[in-house]
Order: C-alpha cells, then sequence, then structure tokens
C-alpha cells in the first residue's frame, strides 16, 4: 500500500463526508494505493455513524472509535499502529488541511529521501489567541530540540516514512512534539513543506488555552526522556553524588574548624549552631535521595510494559 491517510476526530460530523471525497479525489488522480483511517476520539455527535455510512461508500475506509475522549496523541498513536501503507499522512478532520498536498509529501519521502516531512502554514487564518503562543512555543521547541529548520512542530498536516510511526510512542500532548520524537529515535532527515491553510468550515476548535501548559510540559518530559530515558542514572545518579559531596566537604570543615578549636582553647560556637551545619545535612539527604531515585527509575525504565492502553469501542 501506498499511503495511509490517519485523521484524528473529535464532533467532526459535517466535515467527513467531504473530507474522505476530497482525498479520494486527489488518490484516484494519481493513481495510489490508499486507505483512510479515521480515529474516532469519542465523539458525542454522530461522527461515527457518519463514518460507518462512509464505510458502506468507500472499502479503503477504517474507522476506530473510543469508548471516551482521550485526546489527539492516543488518536494518532492507535492510528499509527494500525497503518499499513508506505507512507503515513497525518491531517486534520476539519478541513484545514488540503488533501492536495499529499503527492508533494509523499515524493519527498518516497522519492527524496525524507524521513518526516513537516507542514507550515505560512499564512494561517487562526486568532491571534492562538498563532501568538504557538510562535513562541515553536521558538522554544527549535532551541531545546536542535531542529532549526522546522517552522511550525505542531502542524496537523505531515507526511512519514512507515519506519518513523512504528518508532516513536505518543501520549500526553505530545502530537505536536513528534518531530522531535522522531529525532531521538534516530531519525534525522527532517524537512519541512509550505502547505496552504484554510479557514474553519464547520464547528468550533476543540482545544482550550490549557493546551499551551500541558505541552510545555511534554516539551520537558521529551528533552528529559530523550537524553535520560535509558540511563536515568546518570542524571539522578550525577547530580545526587554532586549534592552528596558537596555536603561532605563541609561536614569536613566543621568537624576540621571544631577539633582545631578544642586543640588551641579557643573558643568555638558549637557545630548545631552555625548554618553550614544544616546546609551540609540538607546536601547530604537531597543527595541521597537522588541517588536513589536515579536506582529505582533505573528498575523502572528495564522492566516498563506498553503505557498507551485505551478502550476501544468499535472498529469497522
Amino acid at each position: 500500500m501506498d499511503i495511509s491517510v490517519v485523521v484524528p476526530l473529535y464532533n467532526e460530523e459535517e466535515s467527513l463526508p467531504e473530507l474522505t471525497a476530497w482525498i479520494r479525489r486527489v488518490m484516484d488522480e494519481h493513481g495510489f494505493s490508499y486507505e483512510i483511517i479515521l480515529v474516532d476520539d469519542g465523539s458525542n455527535d454522530t461522527s461515527w455513524k457518519v463514518i460507518e455510512g462512509l464505510k458502506l461508500q468507500q472499502e479503503q475506509i477504517i474507522g476506530i472509535k473510543f469508548r471516551r475522549n482521550y485526546g489527539k496523541s492516543a488518536a494518532l498513536n492507535v492510528g499509527f499502529n494500525a497503518a499499513q501503507g508506505d507512507v503515513v499522512i497525518t491531517m486534520d478532520a476539519d478541513l484545514q488541511d488540503s488533501p492536495d498536498e499529499i503527492p508533494e509529501l509523499y515524493d519527498r519521502i518516497k522519492n527524496r529521501g525524507a524521513d518526516l516531512v513537516s507542514g507550515w502554514k505560512q499564512k494561517r487564518y487562526d486568532p491571534l489567541t492562538k498563532t501568538i503562543p504557538t510562535k513562541l512555543f515553536n521558538s522554544v521547541t527549535r532551541s531545546m530540540s536542535g531542529i532549526h529548520n522546522l517552522h511550525d512542530f505542531n502542524c496537523g498536516l505531515k507526511a512519514y516514512r512507515k519506519e518513523v510511526v512504528k518508532s516513536v510512542e505518543v501520549y500526553g500532548e505530545m502530537h505536536r512534539y513528534i518531530p522531535v520524537l522522531a529525532k531521538w529515535a534516530g531519525f534525522r532527515n527532517i524537512q519541512e513543506q509550505i502547505v496552504k491553510h484554510y479557514p474553519r468550515k464547520y464547528g468550533t476548535t476543540k482545544f482550550g488555552p490549557g493546551r499551551f501548559v500541558k505541552g510545555f510540559l511534554d516539551l520537558l518530559s521529551i528533552f528529559f526522556v530523550g537524553k535520560f530515558g535509558k540511563r536515568p542514572m546518570h542524571f539522578f545518579g550525577t547530580i545526587g553524588v554532586l549534592s552528596f559531596v558537596i555536603g561532605f566537604v563541609i561536614t569536613c570543615y566543621l568537624i576540621f574548624e571544631k577539633l582545631r578549636s578544642i586543640a588551641e582553647g579557643t573558643v568555638y560556637r558549637n557545630i548545631t549552631d552555625q548554618p553550614l551545619f544544616y546546609l551540609s545535612l540538607v546536601a547530604i539527604l537531597i543527595g541521597t535521595q537522588l541517588f536513589l531515585t536515579g536506582f529505582i527509575a533505573e528498575l523502572v525504565s528495564r522492566n516498563s510494559t506498553e503505557r498507551n492502553q485505551y478502550h476501544i469501542e468499535k472498529e469497522i
């Protein structure tokens, strides 16, 4: 199969017939073999009934319905697991992403060696309350990830080599940082393509302001896991040992000063009356705790099970 199109959706009953017809037209014009994986993230409208009806008309459609709303990352992760195409295309269901971009995205993956191609909505039709925070997050992500050639990490329109989607795990709010996950997984040829962005035709956006806080926390999580996920002791152990050594050196200094004052017969305060004593005590305790945290994290990382388990109500 040439292409798998993965479409996460939540309450998009009005746009689905138009979107699937658009995708079908593009695929037929270019002779692609394809599948459209529609992942219903617990919609409470008639989206699933629409998907069932579309399945009767178009055999290339695969429908997956969550029992409840888990979020876009969960929907993408399940869609990635189901995808069979050599190239996997993701797009939103709100008709703001254009299926006409698919042939170019496919060519850059299949024939020009890219591992991942991320869309860049150079001209956007979103309000300032969405575009300004997005620019800030993109700037921070570029700095922390070292992927300096991407302007929009969170664009829903992306293309992946099949091996990429089978190698990354998407959870939380990490769908906006899939290029970073791909880089940490060893896929270095990450490119960008300017794509068209259309105004929302039906419904309203499903993302509130809280996504920015969650997204920033997930960025920190990706940064930590990418560098120390397989060796947490290197992170916690290094800081722990450093803290312990500082506390130990201060303790030795206090003991030396106490013994010297006794030998010289001079007046010297009790060790427990000095602020340095409590500083050394805290440093030793924190160092010990961080070292033990690193040890426990090492055990967990070696025995962890799959984190992505979602209740799927129906599949067609």
